[in-house]
C-alpha cells in the first residue's frame, strides 16, 4: 500500500511537468504542426531527482532525492548522443529504523537515442560512490549502477528545454552479503544546447 501511494505521486509529478507543455488553442485559430525538434551540438542539464525504492531496500528507506548533472554529445545529429551523467542522490531512511540515510555519488556513462523527436530512450552505466559509508558500516566504498531510462524533451525557447525522464536505476551490493539497490526516479532538467 505504501510503495503503491509513492508510486502514484510519482507518475502524477510526471504527468504534471508533461501538462505543462500543453497550451490551451482558440477554436477558431487554426492548428499548426510544431517542427522544432531536438536542437543540435552538446546539450547540457542540471535537474532535481526523486524516487522510490524497490525490492529490500523499500524495507528500510523511504524516498530518494537528490540533483544532478548531465552533459550529451552528439553522435548522430538530433538522434543519437553519447552521456555523462553526475550528481547526488540522498536515500532517506524510514522513521520506524534507526538505520543512517543512504548518500550516493553516481557517476554514469551511456547512451541517449531518439526513435522519434524529442522522446528519447536513454542507458547509462557506470559507478555509485558512498559519501557516508562509515556511518553505514558498508564493506564496499563504490557499486557498479547502471539505470536504463525513457524521457521526453521540452522545448521551452530556441535552445532550451525541459528534460523529463523516468528511469529504473539499480546499484550492486555494498555489503559482502548485501543485496542490490533498486528504486525508479524521476529526473527534471533544465536543458540547454551550447
Amino acid at each position: 500500500m505504501k510503495t503503491s501511494i509513492k508510486l502514484s505521486v510519482l507518475i502524477f509529478s510526471l504527468l504534471s511537468v508533461i501538462s505543462l507543455n500543453i497550451k490551451a488553442q482558440d477554436i477558431n485559430t487554426p492548428v499548426t504542426p510544431k517542427t522544432t525538434s531536438v536542437g543540435s551540438g552538446i546539450r547540457l542539464s542540471a535537474g532535481i531527482e526523486s524516487g522510490l525504492p524497490l525490492g529490500k531496500l523499500n524495507n528500510n528507506y523511504n524516498l530518494n532525492f537528490g540533483g544532478s548533472l548531465q552533459a550529451d554529445f552528439p553522435v548522430i545529429d538530433r538522434q543519437l548522443y553519447v552521456t555523462l551523467n553526475t550528481g547526488f542522490n540522498n536515500i532517506y531512511a524510514d522513521d520506524v529504523t534507526n538505520a543512517p540515510d543512504i548518500q550516493l555519488i553516481p557517476v554514469k556513462a551511456g547512451l541517449k537515442y531518439f526513435p522519434v523527436k524529442n522522446f528519447y530512450i536513454q542507458g547509462e552505466a557506470g559507478a555509485s560512490f558512498i559519501a557516508n559509508k562509515t556511518d553505514l558500516g558498508a564493506t564496499k566504498s563504490a557499486a557498479f549502477v547502471y539505470a536504463p531510462q525513457v524521457g521526453v524533451l521540452f522545448n521551452v525557447g530556441r535552445k532550451n528545454y525541459i528534460d523529463a525522464g523516468v528511469r529504473f536505476e539499480s546499484n550492486s551490493k555494498f555489503y559482502t552479503n548485501g543485496s542490490t539497490s533498486n528504486f525508479i526516479g524521476l529526473r527534471v532538467a533544465y536543458a540547454f544546447n551550447l
